[in-house]
């Protein structure tokens, strides 16, 4: 008798990326510059440094289940009352749990065709039906399309980030309102706002827009460079927000990550200057692109999707030739936009490496054909 359901069964032993500790043990170098995964080379503030450190001491104790402290930092910082706060293991695991929460097997879920592929691995995991809809020619996700989908299949969740993963495009706040506004009742509008901390002016509605089926998610992975502590909260209306605690990990969110995220939010002098630094570094990565005659995308991200003017086969056979020049990045999976490379921000250092291993790439398989 089989041990597992047959949709465990059914599923791709898969995980949705593959990590530069896995690549470089394939390829057997070590990375130089780590460029890939839109995490913050700046690291976190010396504050939340010290405040886990504090925290590691303690680490023989579970942390709060409650996440008292946390929440209640949250809530102060956005203005907002406690009850509209869950807090989870990063987005993802929020995601894992919503997805739980919300979709039963064979239920539709809508998304767009080359976002976040993550969702789109726990939508499977829980045997759910993925629909998509396609980005824009501007290489934005199509809040349009997306509402008229919604409309069309009532699904149980509809998936939009802002600013987006993988191109780091975004829309102005009256388009988001109107996504809101537009989604059917009985849809949850998954709100991902992982890069919100370096959203332009203008392009996040007011944090303390609520409606039952709205759940905006944000984390501390991005700007205040706390990727591998594994701590984000998602925002909502009590009544909706209330039922992660039906399924959450009570201690999923360590005693040292609930208190270096509390550090983090109490030093936005130091969250300015790394935004100020990444703004830069994203300028660089720009100019680096138009230096090797290839079109950076706008981006409100730590990242530059990168348009490397061929099709898919070319910018896999580029990334190739870069990751073994010792620089990893990263690039969307789904054309059209697989005919870009994705890379994150870094110190000068970082950059400077990049660039190189960038020219050394296009001299070894060219430019692409016409």
């Amino acid at each position: 008798m089989p041990l597992f359901t047959e949709l465990a069964r059914s599923l791709p032993a898969t995980i949705p990326f593959v990590g530069p500790e896995a690549l470089e043990r394939r390829m057997g170098l070590r990375f130089r510059a780590r460029l890939g995964a839109n995490e913050s080379v700046f690291g976190p503030s010396p504050n939340v440094v010290e405040a886990m450190a504090r925290a590691a001491r303690d680490s023989w104790a579970y942390g709060d289940p409650e996440q008292y402290e946390l929440k209640a930092a949250i809530a102060a910082h956005h203005g907002l009352a406690m009850e509209t706060i869950a807090i989870g293991e990063g987005i993802d695991g929020l995601l894992g749990h919503l997805v739980h929460l919300a979709a039963d097997p064979g239920d539709t879920v809508v998304t767009s065709y080359g976002a976040y592929p993550t969702f789109n691995y726990h939508v499977a995991g829980h045997g759910a039906k993925l629909d998509f809809v396609a980005y824009r020619h501007d290489d934005h996700e199509d809040p349009d399309e997306l509402i008229e989908r919604a409309k069309a299949l009532r699904p149980k969740l509809l998936y939009f980030a802002n600013p987006d993963n993988p191109t780091g495009s975004w829309h102005d706040a009256v388009a988001i309102e109107r996504l809101i506004n537009a989604v059917p009742e009985e849809t949850i509008l998954v709100l991902d706002e992982a890069y919100s901390d370096l959203a332009p002016e203008g392009a996040l509605p007011s944090i303390a827009l609520m409606r039952p089926n709205l759940l905006r998610f944000r984390t501390f992975s991005k700007a205040y460079g706390m990727a591998g502590v594994r701590v984000a909260y998602v925002v909502g209306d009590p009544a909706t927000v209330g039922q992660f605690d039906k399924v959450r990990n009570h201690f999923g969110v360590s005693r040292i990550a609930q208190a270096g995220a509390v550090a983090a939010l109490a030093d936005q002098a130091y969250l300015m200057d790394v935004t100020r630094q990444i703004v830069a570094a994203r300028d660089e990565l720009a100019a680096i692109a138009r230096r090797a005659n290839m079109t950076p995308l706008p981006s409100a991200t730590n990242f530059v999707a990168i348009d490397c003017g061929g099709d898919g086969h070319y910018a896999r056979a580029l990334l190739a030739a870069v990751l073994k020049r010792g620089a990893f990045i990263r690039m969307p999976g789904v054309a059209p936009l697989d005919r870009m490379i994705r890379v994150s921000v870094g110190r000068p250092d970082d950059l400077a490496l990049f660039e190189d291993a960038l020219a050394g790439a296009i001299d070894e398989v060219g430019r692409p054909s016409a």
